[in-house]
């Protein structure tokens, strides 16, 4: 295999049905050449298995025989890595098959030493909602007080010059690290950007952010590490989502009560009238009738290229 331009570091632990899918969408990526470094953390599943019947010279595979979390998986990827690029996915996301080669061409154009895109959020085989990314000087100026890149972890490519000066993860983290590691990016230098839905991220009940004490742990901790004061309201609605989807539904509640006394009043008004027209009258996708020409557009988008590799559609059903 020749050299890789870019070397995608994928944490795993015990989903080998979320993570084969996944890596369809990495080793299907287009117009780069790449290199897939999965780093099974200490699996007790059928992942080993899964992967060896993988069968890509581009995969190779790092197994922890004891757990070390995730930051601690990617770091370790990061050192067998060879490519110019460094890119990281969530063993339960998905990727546009340009994603990569455009996230590069973007920063290459600008002269930046990292990128980020867009992302649609999925549930059950539908696009339940979407995120278009603020512009890189504002998302500068926000990371310090709250994420403001869609997609978590599997979303921004980094040039290794670059993660050698702020990197690595840091490892009191298993949430929130990617948070964290965009912080000290956005110190080093402004991001060049692509404003298109090229990451999925899957929503499902294991998903970690369902652990309230865990990310408000990781919070206080970034608050103190990088001397901020974050958001505390955007983060109390984001884990009342988190809660919801494990089906926590008085956690949620409660989160939705301290994000409106964060000054989430408003915000929280209008998650909960989503929820209950969702379960009305079953609206669960922004490509539903009431969505603007722009989100429909962008619901599309993403609907596409989540066709392209699952083989099955994400669209709602006309009427919706």
């Amino acid at each position: 295999m020749s050299s890789p331009t870019v070397s995608v570091v994928v944490p795993t632990r015990n989903r080998s049905g979320l993570l084969m899918m996944t890596l369809r969408s990495v080793l299907g990526q287009r117009g780069v050449p790449l290199e897939a470094i999965v780093v099974d953390d200490a699996s007790s599943d059928d992942t080993p298995a899964a992967l060896a019947a993988i069968g890509d010279e581009r995969l190779r595979v790092i197994r922890h025989d004891t757990r070390a979390g995730v930051s601690a998986a990617r770091n370790r990827g990061v050192e067998d890595a060879q490519g110019e690029w460094l890119a990281f996915i969530d063993d339960d996301d998905l990727w546009a098959p340009e994603k990569l080669a455009r996230q590069i061409e973007a920063a290459r154009d600008a002269r930046r030493d990292w990128a980020y895109t867009g992302a649609v959020n999925i549930l059950n085989n539908r696009i339940v909602s979407a995120r278009r990314p603020p512009p890189p000087d504002d998302v500068v100026a926000a990371l310090p007080h709250y994420n403001p890149i869609p997609g978590g972890g599997s979303n921004v490519v980094i040039r290794r010059p670059a993660w050698q000066q702020v990197g690595p993860f840091d490892a009191r983290l298993n949430s929130a690290e990617d948070w964290e590691m965009s912080i000290r990016l956005a110190r080093y230098g402004i991001p060049a950007w692509v404003c298109q839905p090229l990451v999925a991220r899957r929503l499902h009940a294991g998903n970690l952010t369902a652990d309230v004490a865990e990310v408000v742990r990781v919070t206080r901790l970034i608050e103190s590490t990088h001397h901020t004061k974050v958001e505390w309201g955007r983060i109390r609605r984001w884990m009342a989502h988190s809660c919801l989807r494990a089906g926590q539904r008085r956690a949620a509640l409660g989160q939705f009560a301290r994000a409106a006394a964060h000054g989430e009043f408003r915000a929280v008004a209008s998650d909960l009238y989503t929820i209950l027209r969702s379960r009305v009258f079953g609206v669960t996708a922004p490509a539903a009738t009431g969505a603007s020409s722009a989100e429909r557009a962008w619901v599309a988008t993403a609907a596409a290229w989540l066709e392209e590799i699952t083989g099955t559609s994400w669209l709602e059903p006309p009427g919706a």
